[in-house]
């Protein structure tokens, strides 16, 4: 009993098992560095504004440096039995340095001491998580450009459309992640407010500078309620939603590559480094993380609806339901950073059978919509050459062939304006490179997609 700081209330131990259920150590130690961060940092305005003294706070800011060294070169482990990594530090810390070390938490609530520690927390993780969303624009970008005119089929239900290339289908996902990008500089942005302060939730009576604790600490303004300051998780929930869209755009980018990789489609081969086989069946190749990534997107849709049941009733300001909040957010953060740095190679050396995406565009009437234009170009209205070519589609058909293949005079039966130069315009060549409207699947439309995002994403920094 006489281990846990607030004991003086109490005159009854805490039961071994509820100990244990209160204890979240196994979890939030990660946030050791952030949380002596912070306590540097308050140490250092409370002795600025007089409220401890200049040796006290040197004492402090010693003997905190001096746990985080000892943890990073494990001469210190974390103790299972503490309640959290703030109860196990300031423990720590006042054992090395005695009364010195009990002053630390004045001004102080563990309420903003966790705020402020997951907030720093999951600034540093955004960052981490922006570079990975980067690097696999520039991985896609760089695909992109190498399939300029790798002409495939685009879908729509799944069935054959039109015809477009591999470079506009993949910039697609990157136009994507780019959106993903900005949502997480966007909740950095609102993260980016300082909580400390607020102690437990009507902030405190000594004469503290939040200013300065925010400008120690890096943040670029204060919470401005203090009540708001210790009770709200909406950056985690807003982050968590964020990491969410961007692992459903990775979940569609691989449900794609899963099909890609069959017979059925055979546009792509995984390298052998990022596939699997089955251990009865010599033959097959598996794209097994394209499905863990597809399944775990599911995980993080749950750490979402955690937090999310998690706040939706609670009164303000703190309760003890907000200690959930961690688990959920950090196996977001772990997740999302785990799929990404794993897509990231295997995209960059996956083989593509540019073959079999022309001889995929060459079959399913993916050029009638370029045949009924031809005819519009020839003055007739959009829907009467609508009408013509699905006729001429049945017509194919019922004679087991293609546009491309079916005779002129066969052409004339349904429209007299058909002649030798529809061959040319249904061509699939001719209907991608006509397709040059800014965001279209042209060549020259697609490398200025890319070049536009590459520019953007010079403009980022991270």
């Amino acid at each position: 009993m006489s281990k846990m700081m607030w004991a003086g209330r109490f005159s009854k131990e805490v039961d071994s098992k509820v100990n244990d259920f209160n204890s979240s150590i196994s979890f939030d130690a990660r946030m050791y560095k952030h949380d002596i961060m912070g306590s540097v940092a308050h140490a250092t305005m409370l002795s600025e504004q007089g409220i401890i003294s200049a040796d006290d706070c040197k004492s402090i800011i010693d003997g905190l440096n001096g746990i985080l060294a000892d943890i990073e070169n494990g001469n210190l482990s974390f103790d299972p039995n503490a309640e959290d990594i703030h109860m196990f530090i300031e423990a720590e810390l006042t054992e090395r340095i005695g009364d010195a070390g009990k002053r630390l938490h004045t001004a102080r609530s563990r309420n903003d001491q966790v705020a402020v520690d997951i907030k720093l927390y999951l600034k540093d993780e955004i960052k981490e998580i922006e570079a990975l969303v980067k690097e696999i624009i520039v991985t896609i970008t760089d695909m992109a450009e190498k399939h300029l005119d790798t002409v495939m089929p685009g879908y729509t239900h799944l069935q054959r459309a039109q015809p477009i290339t591999f470079a506009h289908h993949l910039m697609a996902y990157a136009q994507m992640l780019m959106r993903d990008l900005t949502r997480l500089q966007d909740c950095l942005y609102r993260m980016d407010v300082m909580p400390l302060g607020s102690c437990a939730l009507a902030g405190t009576t000594y004469p503290l500078n939040r200013k300065r604790t925010a400008e120690l600490l890096n943040f670029r303004e204060f919470t401005m309620n203090s009540l708001d300051g210790v009770s709200d998780r909406d950056f985690c929930i807003e982050l968590c939603s964020d990491i969410s869209i961007l692992m459903m755009h990775l979940s569609r980018f691989s449900e794609e590559i899963i099909m890609w990789c069959s017979w059925e489609f055979k546009f792509i081969e995984l390298d052998d480094a990022y596939s699997t086989g089955s251990s009865i069946m010599p033959q097959k190749k598996n794209p097994d993380i394209t499905e863990l990534i597809r399944g775990k997107t599911g995980r993080v849709y749950g750490d979402l609806q955690t937090l999310l049941s998690m706040m939706k009733g609670l009164p303000l300001a703190y309760n003890k339901d907000m200690q959930e909040d961690k688990e959920a957010i950090f196996d977001a953060v772990d997740t999302v950073k785990l799929c990404i740095s794993t897509f990231i190679p295997m995209l960059a050396t996956m083989n593509v059978n540019k073959q079999n995406m022309r001889m995929a565009a060459a079959k399913g009437f993916i050029n009638a919509t370029d045949c009924a234009d031809y005819l519009v170009k020839k003055g007739l209205p959009f829907r009467t050459a609508y009408k013509i070519t699905g006729t001429l589609v049945a017509v194919c058909i019922e004679k087991n062939t293609t546009l491309e293949e079916l005779a002129l005079d066969e052409y004339k039966k349904l429209c007299d304006v058909f002649d030798n130069d529809v061959y040319d315009a249904i061509s699939l060549d001719t209907c991608v490179m006509q397709r040059n409207v800014d965001g279209g699947p042209a060549p020259e439309a697609v490398k200025k997609q890319i070049a536009d995002l590459k520019n953007k994403l010079n403009g980022i920094n991270i």
